[in-house]
This record gives C-alpha cells, structure tokens and sequence, in this order.
C-alpha cells in the first residue's frame, strides 16, 4: 500500500466571506484576469482540527501566549508580545495530527511537522468561483436598543465628556452620534471551491524519537511509554507509535472532520451551508485533478468554464445530491459523504502502521 492518501473536496459556497483582509481576502489569477476570494491552508486546518477534537469531544491543547512587561517613553508601560508556547505533546489530538512547535529560550527547538499537507480553498477554475462583481456596505447597528448601548465621547486630551458635556457639544454642532458604525466597500464570495488534503500514513500517528531534531522533550519520551505507546521505525527512523486503541479512536473521527469541516474561525460572516457537491479519494495526486475540474467550454465566444466530475480519471468519486444543481450530468447518492467518509476510514486502517519496514 502506497504511504500516502489524497482527497479532493468540491464545494459551493454563496455569498460568504472566508477570511477577511480589507475586505475577503483573494489573490489575482494572471491567466484570466480574475480576483480569486480564498480561504488559507492554515484557516482549513484549523477548521478540520475543530471539527476533529469537537468530535472526539475533547478540549484543544493548551497554547500559552506570552506577554513581556517593558517601560516605555516617560515610564509608560509596555506590553510587548512573544512567541507562543505550545505543550508539544501528541496525547493531545491536535497535537498529533496536527504538528506543533516550541522555540523557548535557553531550550532546545522542538518542532513536529504535521503529517497532514493541506491546500487553501479556492475556485475549482478561475471562471467557476470568486470575488462577487458587486461591493457593498455594511453596518454595525444597535440603534435599536440606545439606553443598553452607551456612547463615549473623549475631548483632545482624552478625557471622557460626561453627559451634560456631550448634550451641549451635540447642540452646538448640530450633530448626532448613534450607536452604529459604517463598514463601506466589503466584497463576499461566491462560486465552486475546491480544497486538497495529502495524509502521510507514515507518520499520521508515529512520533520521531531523532534526537538530532527532536519532535519531543526526553521527559515526554519516558510518560509516553509508561503509557502504551511502542517503539518502532519508519521511512524516517525510530519513532514511537501510538497505542491501537488511540488510533482505532482517531480514524474516525479524522474521516469525518476531513469531510465535515466548517469554517469556524471570527474572521467568517454571512452563513453559507458551504454543501460538499463531490469528494474525490486516491493514493496518486494527479487522479485528483482529473477526477474533479473545471474545463474550458469550446462552443462560448467569451471564456467560459464548466465543471467536470469524471469517474475514469483514476479516482474513488463520491457525488452528493446537491451536485446535481451546479454540474450537468452529475447524478449524486443521499449517502454520498458517508460512503467517502467509510472509504477513507478503509484506507487508514489497511495501512500497517506497526511493520512499515520491509526486512
């Protein structure tokens, strides 16, 4: 069995926003001419860890955010900002499945790179998915409840106007101040997105006990132990493995998040169910690309594409009903997502995680 496992999800997304940098965030397509909206390979895996310790129904590793007292100008205190500490201990999920690093001072570096390889979501084709023509303006109003939100208003110096204060500068001005903040000029998204996802199996749930580039402390190696994780090798060297039990716990929930993710993070607004159309599963990247594409359409004058679903490109190809809104042809299955979701949780478990080495 090959050491590596890829997946394709497509998905629709409608008037929404990802993540948000001056509005969404997109890059520029120089072939079409087109904006791209996006969303970030570390907002996906982030989503995909929620989902997986949401559904193993266990907390997230503890990060610790260090902040450093410093005097500044005039014995003005300052608050400055240091590298966080993560616990670097793969019984936590997140941890394991996830990667962590811990760059400490008068410590050495400990860092374990995720054996999960993920893509930003972005449009299946350039023509297929993006930036919304439109722009809009928004608003952040509680005008309707005045006396539960209260206005503050500051004179040049900074000093807070009491009531009477304001009354009489409102009078003079002739002005208002309601409880309300104009946002102008915001795009959203809309469109066909795709997302990739490359699994190593050889290192999903075995941890390097290299010590030369350690991806854990020496005091961590020993509580390991004592708790059922075995010494073994892989491709990489010696590593410790952790017990069936976990991984038999894992798989699951993992088949799910990699399917079932949302976009959880605060930069996100405007609900969209963000439906999964189509999920294309192989052990070889490039069946991906055929698998689910978007393609030039001869018989337009101006550029057009559509999107493909082709079950001869090599790929496991898991349709869902909703495809049959957006793709011509494309005959979906109620139970789509649950049979790719017991398909990769197949693919996990026939690989030999306990003997990778062939003498």
């Amino acid at each position: 069995m090959k050491p590596y496992l890829y997946l394709r999800g497509l998905r629709h997304a409608e008037h929404t926003v990802f993540a948000v940098q001056d509005g969404q965030k997109y890059y520029r397509d120089p072939q079409f001419g087109t904006n791209q909206a996006y969303s970030s390979g570390q907002q996906v895996k982030r989503s995909i860890m929620d989902a997986l310790t949401s559904g193993l129904n266990v907390p997230p590793a503890p990060i610790t955010f260090n902040w450093q007292v410093k005097k500044g100008k005039k014995d003005d205190v300052v608050f400055e900002q240091k590298e966080p500490w993560s616990p670097c201990d793969p019984r936590h999920v997140d941890q394991l499945l996830g990667g962590y690093m811990r760059a400490e001072t008068g410590e050495f570096t400990i860092k374990r790179r995720s054996p999960l390889s993920i893509s930003a979501m972005r449009p299946l084709h350039p023509l297929l998915g993006g930036l919304e023509q439109q722009r809009e303006n928004l608003t952040f109003d509680r005008t309707s409840h005045p006396a539960v939100h209260p206005v503050r208003v500051r004179d040049e110096n900074g000093n807070e106007l009491d009531q009477e204060a304001v009354d009489a500068l409102l009078l003079k001005t002739k002005r208002n101040l309601p409880n309300r903040i104009w946002i102008p000029d915001h795009t959203r998204a809309s469109g066909l997105f795709v997302y990739d996802v490359c699994v190593d199996l050889r290192t999903l749930f075995c941890v390097s006990t290299n010590t030369l580039e350690p991806e854990l402390h020496p005091s961590k190696l020993t509580e390991l132990k004592d708790l059922g994780w075995t010494e073994t090798r892989n491709a990489f060297g010696p590593c410790l493995l952790a017990p069936r039990e976990e991984r038999e716990r894992y798989m699951p929930a993992l088949a799910h998040a990699l399917l079932n993710w949302r976009i959880t993070s605060n930069q996100a607004r405007t609900f969209s169910l963000m439906e999964t159309l189509a999920v294309a599963i192989s052990d070889n990247a490039n069946h991906l690309a055929g698998a689910i594409r978007g393609q030039l359409r001869e018989d337009s004058e101006r550029p057009a594409a559509k999107p493909v679903l082709d079950e001869n490109a090599g790929a496991r190809l898991f349709t869902s009903l909703a495809a049959g809104g957006y793709i011509a042809g494309a005959y979906g299955a109620a139970d789509a997502l649950e049979q790719a979701e017991q398909y990769v949780q197949q693919q996990l478990r026939a690989f030999d995680y306990e003997n990778q080495l062939i003498a």
